[in-house]
């Protein structure tokens, strides 16, 4: 059985995130580097540069990263980690929301909801081309849930190649491909009644029981190489329930 390398980037975008710090662990690793850079993409490039490393170090002692952040742009160093080993992974990506903005969708400017459009290739890639990496074919990429989307965010997704499974549960019956999985897990994707502590709640969303399943459907392919999950809101009310429920599920996963 592939032993877990667990790796702690405790910040939000470029800043400092009190309180997931808390979570670090002894046989842990944390990805503290000190942003630099007069951008705020590019500040983030260098967290993500290290968490790169982080990630290959991880993989080449025969572990599977599994990262945990404060925000979903720490999957672009997941991906430099990756593909810088040989592993060419499909990824599943859970969400309540899409985080597949451009810069001529987003309604906010927010860098944090563009990720995943980033890793497929679409909108800012500044990132990417820093870490020197390819982005994924889209292909390559199922978003599920994604409940809350921005209208020109909902098109962009429609549009594209990628696959969009409104329910999580869909999961469970779908075939997988023949590769390895990289989960990304944004715990917002559960229903806020039972993981309050969101800085973007979104209402409706797949149960912990019924993500549980998922998760262990996912596991038990034994092909999950990687998981990353963007974390509940430290700061916030109901912490302490939406950190068990969603390490419990992690656990589940990986």
């Amino acid at each position: 059985m592939i032993r877990n390398q667990f790796i702690l980037t405790p910040s939000f975008l470029d800043q400092p995130l009190s309180g997931l710090e808390e979570l670090f662990q002894p046989g842990w690793q944390i990805n503290q580097v000190a942003p630099a850079g007069t951008t705020l993409v590019r500040r983030i490039a260098g967290i993500q540069a290290g968490l790169a490393s982080l990630v290959v170090e991880a993989i080449q002692a025969g572990r599977r990263p599994v990262s945990i952040a404060g925000d979903c742009c720490t999957a672009i160093g997941m991906l430099a980690g990756l593909v810088r080993t040989g592993i060419d992974p499909h990824l599943i990506w859970f969400d309540a929301h899409g985080d597949f903005n451009t810069w001529e969708t987003t309604p906010s400017g927010f860098l944090g909801g563009m990720p995943l459009a980033m890793l497929a290739g679409l909108g800012e890639q500044t990132i990417l081309e820093l870490l020197e990496i390819e982005p994924l074919p889209q292909e390559r990429i199922t978003l599920t849930d994604a409940r809350d989307l921005d209208p020109g965010e909902k098109e962009l997704v429609a549009s594209s190649r990628i696959t969009h499974l409104n329910d999580p549960l869909a999961l469970l019956e779908t075939p997988l491909p023949d590769r390895p999985l990289w989960i990304h897990f944004d715990t917002d994707v559960v229903d806020p009644t039972f993981v309050s502590a969101q800085n973007y709640p979104a209402p409706g969303g797949i149960s912990p029981e019924e993500l549980g399943r998922v998760f262990s459907h996912l596991a038990e392919t034994g092909k999950v190489a990687a998981v990353s999950l963007s974390s509940w809101a430290p700061g916030l009310p109901g912490v302490e329930d939406s950190r068990t429920i969603c390490l419990d599920l992690l656990a589940l996963l990986c």
